[in-house]
């Protein structure tokens, strides 16, 4: 009877606790995660109520999902039970204090009213067609399976180019990237660029300021300090997202409500999936003002429409979907 006591007891501790989810992975109906109605997604920080594991899978209960118990893998909840007990709070505090700065820097005055496009590659599906660019070889590197910077582009797509001599134009319309004037950057900058845009090994960074960045500020570093930080935040939350789901198939509505959990209510329709052939290419996001706070340059920025409703997320190497 004792030991039966005692199985019963520790059947209740393994599987009658709750988990946080590190990872915004989606919870399926069955085992072999081949549904998902209404297209639940799990939200990092957040905790689940266990009810059983089964081949590397935990069944948990989701909170308005019909219905509720899902199917989830174990690799999206911590994986150290005893230090998940101890410190769940210290990693939501660490999770929140990445997605939301404790203090969002202000906008400048000039530019307030500046209409932009932050757009970002899916760094796998950027080097199925440019295999042969410095950034793609081994794979992609260490920026595969990462949303890196491709641009800034400040609106109208036709505002290009500004107060710049016409010879360095030529040599940007040529294509002539390594003979364009070198850029004065700070080495805090440098190092963003070096984790965050792979196409400065390519001189990428020089057309995007001539072409783009010469009509959002004078200073080459005030464009890239604030593109690559906006590039950072958006990897470390919709990024997370792709990672999670690297050879499915994901729907625009899930990214969509990922960023309105993780950013903001205000991303809905200022965020756009971009793809080829059916495989994620890139990100927009729309933005209005200067600065790198996502947050509130999303918020009167205007709608942008996405070209597909789904999509595959790339692996890295040739085209393959695991």
């Amino acid at each position: 009877m004792k030991k039966l006591l005692i199985a019963t007891l520790l059947i209740g501790v393994a599987y009658g606790k709750s988990a946080v989810a590190t990872k915004a992975c989606e919870a399926y109906n069955d085992l072999k995660h081949n549904k998902n109605y209404g297209h639940i997604v799990l939200e990092p920080n957040s905790s689940y109520q266990i009810l059983r594991e089964q081949k590397g899978n935990y069944l948990i209960k989701v909170p308005n999902a019909n219905p509720k118990t899902r199917w989830v893998s174990i690799g999206c909840f911590n994986q150290n039970e005893q230090n998940q007990k101890t410190s769940a709070g210290s990693k939501i505090k660490a999770f929140l204090g990445k997605v939301f700065s404790k203090k969002e820097p202000k906008q400048s005055e000039d530019g307030g009213s500046l209409d932009s496009v932050l757009v970002l590659n899916w760094h796998n599906t950027f080097c199925e067609t440019h295999g042969n660019r410095k950034e793609c070889k081994r794979d992609g590197g260490e920026y595969k399976n990462h949303l890196v910077l491709h641009g800034l582009w400040p609106q109208p797509r036709n505002n290009v180019y500004c107060e710049l001599d016409k010879n360095i134009i030529n040599l940007d319309k040529s294509k002539r990237w390594n003979a364009l004037p070198k850029l004065n950057l700070k080495p805090e900058v440098v190092e963003l660029m070096q984790k965050y845009m792979p196409g400065y090994k390519s001189n990428l960074q020089r057309h995007e300021y001539y072409k783009h960045g010469t009509c959002y500020d004078k200073d080459p570093n005030r464009y890239y300090i604030d593109a690559l930080k906006l590039t950072k935040r958006v990897d470390e939350t919709i990024g997370e997202y792709l990672r999670v789901n690297i050879g499915k198939r994901v729907k625009a509505i899930n990214i969509k409500k990922i960023a309105q959990r993780l950013i903001s209510k205000d991303i809905r329709n200022k965020i756009a999936l971009k793809c080829k052939r059916g495989i994620l290419n890139e990100i927009w996001i729309s933005l209005k003002g200067k600065g790198d706070s996502l947050k509130d340059l999303i918020k009167d920025a205007k709608p942008i429409r996405s070209n597909c409703q789904e999509a595959i997320v790339d692996a890295p190497g040739k085209f393959r979907r695991f």
